[in-house]
């Protein structure tokens, strides 16, 4: 069996059967003409706007995306980038506008004079900044595959931040968990703090500044932030706390349409982001490992399935190591996906024992990590439309609220995306993910991600789906698809269920509190698996087309339910 980068190759999927699910699901949004599913409510409701008014699964997914940027500040964002997957009629790709490095970024930029990384130089301040690639980037997606007038796209975003909108519980939430790191800029304290509190849940909060960058955004498109007195704003502000992010950096942006990851699963043609994102290498390799297993033939409600599935991410994560930007890489889809690879990887798992992620080493490379830090930052949206034409468009700021610092002159916050570069090779980043040289500070390089936009489809029905959570987000994704494909869970159910996760380092399954049984447990650790157990592991948003024109969106509930995550996809 071989495997390459656009090629298809053959893989049998299975349901991760030991997570049972806590209540039962509601059923999926279903109706005809689009669906579209998101963060945040007034986000998503922007994008059926646009669907209403003749726009197509581009349109919607770009607006909503606009949207996220004013009512979701500390993940929506056009100071920071993100990924999209895009599959229109027979046309699969794959946009890259992932930030990159500043120029005047280096591999000692975030070390001190001993060679020991700085105190929250690559996460607080500008420094931490990389250039970002959402203007450019939800930019290109319309240019190339939109139908409505590009200001029509960008109106609903520049109303909401000019007309006002209710703050919602996860903003004054996240801003009060922040308000420590928030307040050392005055910049933030000022707009998000005014009177030294954060705006309560359902206060109308209005954002003149970015109303009107949405506004000149809609009439000059991305030279409207990356060129002129925003430039100049952002490099001021950037200098002023230590920052090497310049108006030059911004002019310079470009985003890079590339080809996904691509193979077959169960039937399906799935496409997913390749690099410098993990995501779809991650996908393919786990479930072509855990297919080599034999994982179907096992209980879909026992230790086995949890065993398999973890040993096949130990794998995945180890070869993760040696990802980046594609231009340094030292392996990427046509090397990790070769079926000779993933036959030594499935063989050297043990059926019975958990193996020691000190001995899974990435080819020649073993390390050692210090633990795994939780963060929600990045958004995802999934968008189809009544053709069946399907978006999933994943962005990110990094850490939540990004760097910390707010540019009032363009109206939103800066990303810390350089932590995503392995800033000391062989240590942990703020999600315990551990990265190899590969992946190092260097002028100009996008850094890795873990984000995984991806859409499946066979005959007469596509899905488009990924989410939110770091490290967490391809093992989240996979199993959602797995849930859906093979066990027979509706869309909303395959959401819902409980989920596990492992990365390599640490050595740990990660569980949330309803997906292992005190059984299941105990057995898994007398295995030699540790356990941690956490509240929520990624947040999965996903839409699904049927021949037709029948559509379905669902929302996972792990994003704090009520008016957070609320799809309205009925029209």
């Amino acid at each position: 069996m071989s495997i390459s980068r656009t090629g298809c190759f053959a893989i049998v999927l299975v349901l991760l059967g030991s997570l049972p699910l806590a209540a039962a699901s509601r059923p999926p949004a279903q109706g005809g003409g689009g669906a579209v599913a998101s963060d945040e409510r007034l986000a998503t409701e922007v994008g059926l706007e646009i669907l209403r008014q003749g726009g197509n699964a581009a349109d919607a997914a770009v607006a909503t995306a606009l949207a996220l940027v004013v009512v979701e500040p500390e993940a929506g964002n056009l100071g920071g980038g993100g990924l999209a997957v895009i599959k229109f009629g027979d046309e699969v790709t794959y946009l890259d506008f992932r930030e990159t490095a500043p120029a005047a970024a280096h591999r000692k930029t975030y070390l001190d004079e001993a060679g020991e990384p700085v105190p929250e130089a690559s996460l607080v301040g500008p420094l931490a900044a990389g250039v970002p690639g959402s203007p450019s980037g939800l930019f290109e997606l319309h240019r190339r595959y939109g139908k409505l007038k590009w200001r029509v796209v960008v109106e609903p975003a520049r109303r909401l931040a000019a007309d006002g909108f209710a703050v919602s519980r996860r903003l004054h939430h996240g801003l009060v968990a922040k308000k420590e790191v928030l307040t050392r800029f005055s910049e933030t304290a000022d707009r998000w703090f005014p009177e030294g509190e954060a705006p309560a849940p359902g206060a109308m909060l209005r954002i003149p500044e970015l109303a009107a960058t949405l506004a000149d955004y809609a009439s000059e498109g991305p030279t409207a932030i990356t060129s002129g007195d925003r430039a100049r704003a952002i490099e001021e502000v950037s200098k002023r706390y230590g920052g090497i992010l310049t108006a030059d950096d911004l002019a310079a942006y470009a985003p890079v349409w590339r080809e996904p990851v691509r193979f077959e699963a169960f039937g399906w043609q799935v496409a997913s982001a390749d690099l410098p994102s993990s995501g779809g290498i991650l996908v393919g390799s786990t479930a072509a490992i855990v297919d080599r297993l034999s994982w179907r033939d096992t209980p879909r409600f026992g230790a086995q399935r949890v065993h398999l599935i973890a040993e096949a991410w130990r794998r995945a994560f180890a070869d993760r190591f040696l990802l980046g930007d594609p231009s340094a890489a030292k392996a990427g889809a046509d090397e990790l996906l070769a079926s000779s690879w993933l036959d030594q990887r499935s063989a050297s798992v043990d059926p019975m024992k958990a193996s020691a992620s000190s001995s899974v080493e990435p080819w020649e490379h073993a390390v050692a990590s210090d633990g795994v830090s939780e963060s929600s930052d990045t958004t995802h949206l999934s968008v189809v439309d009544a053709d069946g034409n399907l978006v999933a468009l994943t962005t990110t700021l990094n850490g939540l609220f990004g760097c910390a610092l707010y540019v009032p002159e363009a109206g939103f916050f800066l990303n810390n995306e350089m932590d995503d570069f392995a800033t000391v090779p062989g240590r942990p980043n703020l999600y315990g993910l551990v990265q190899g040289e590969a992946n190092e500070v260097a002028a100009g390089k996008r850094m890795l991600s873990s984000m995984s936009p991806t859409v499946a489809w066979r005959e007469g029905e596509a899905v488009a789906l990924g989410g939110r959570g770091g490290s967490r987000i391809p093992t989240a994704t996979l199993q959602v698809l797995l849930n859906f494909w093979l066990d027979d869970d509706n869309l909303q159910a395959a959401l819902d269920r409980p989920r596990v996760h492992h990365q390599w380092l640490p050595d740990q399954i990660f569980s949330e509190d309803d997906a292992l049984s005190p059984e299941t447990k105990a057995e898994l650790e007398a295995r030699g698996h540790e356990i941690t157990w956490v509240g929520s592991l990624a947040q999965v948003h996903a839409v699904r087309w049927s021949a037709g024109g029948q559509v379905e969106a669902a929302v996972d509930p792990r994003g704090g339910g009520g008016a957070s995550g609320v799809v309205r996809p009925l029209f």
